[in-house]
Parts: C-alpha cells; structure tokens; sequence
C-alpha cells in the first residue's frame, strides 16, 4: 500500500491542532483511560484503520490492557471479559460508527443511559466522533503504521 498524501497532518495543522485539543478535553473528562482505549479500538476495528489499530492496541498494552481484553474484542458481546459500564460503551460506539445503517437505536441509548451520566454520555459521543475523524483521515490517505521486523511474515 501506497499513502496517497504522506503526513496529512502537517498540510492542515489548525485543524490537527483542534483534534488534539478535543482529545485532550476527553483524557480530562472523567471517562477512564482503559475505557477510551477500548472505544478508540473497537471503532478502529470498524473502520478498518491499520495505523490506528497498532497505535491503539500498543497504547493498550503499554497501559497494562490484557492480550485476552485486546483479542476477544471483536466479539465483546459473546465475552464475559467486559464490564456492563465497557459494553454499553462499545454497543454506543458501534451505533455511531455506524451510524447510517444503525441510526443510533433507542436500545442502545437505554443501555448507555443506565452506565452514564448525562456529561459523560457526551464525553463518550465526541470520542466517538473523534476517533472516527481519525480513522477517516489515516484510511482516507493510506496511512502507513510502524512495522517491527520481527511482525513481517517470512
């Protein structure tokens, strides 16, 4: 794969430096750190955004995230390894991810309402809609992730 514009993030640095500072208001918003990581991959994972997904699952790890928590995560509703206040975000994430062919169901709004305050509720939607900024802006460019070595196939 060929990135079709390389550091996209330098030809329009106001609105990088915006993203960063909405990321910053959610890291400060009171929503726990594991939790973010946990959105940040599941809507990766939606999108298909290779850079976003190593960086995610790397920040993870680093954050003592388990491998199990990382893997099963795909399949978190079949999982016991979720908490109720976890899957009530990542069922919001997939909602709004995809959020044409879902149009954010009333139920998974109940279940969102029942583990979230009204202010982390927001919180919540703007990471979403973050991460799903990013997801479009290293897709939409073929964005390259690093590459050890030691990950390439023979």
């Amino acid at each position: 794969m060929k990135p079709r514009i390389e550091a996209a993030y330098t030809l329009a640095p106001n609105a990088i430096k915006a993203m960063h500072a909405l990321e910053a208001a959610i890291k400060t918003s009171g929503l726990e750190h594991s939790l973010i990581e946990l959105v940040k991959m599941r809507a990766s994972q939606i999108n298909g955004c290779a850079f976003c997904l190593h960086m995610h699952s790397t920040d993870m790890r680093a954050h003592g995230e388990t491998e199990m928590r990382i893997y099963m995560l795909t399949a978190w509703r079949e999982s016991p390894l979720y908490s109720a206040r976890e899957r009530a975000a990542l069922a919001w994430t997939e909602s709004l991810t995809l959020l044409a062919a879902t149009g954010a169901p009333d139920s998974d709004y109940e279940l969102l309402k029942s583990e979230f305050t009204e202010s982390e509720q927001v919180n919540l939607t703007m990471l979403i809609g973050a991460i799903n900024v990013w997801n479009r802006l290293q897709v939409g460019f073929r964005a390259l992730h690093p590459v050890d070595k030691a990950d390439v196939a023979a």
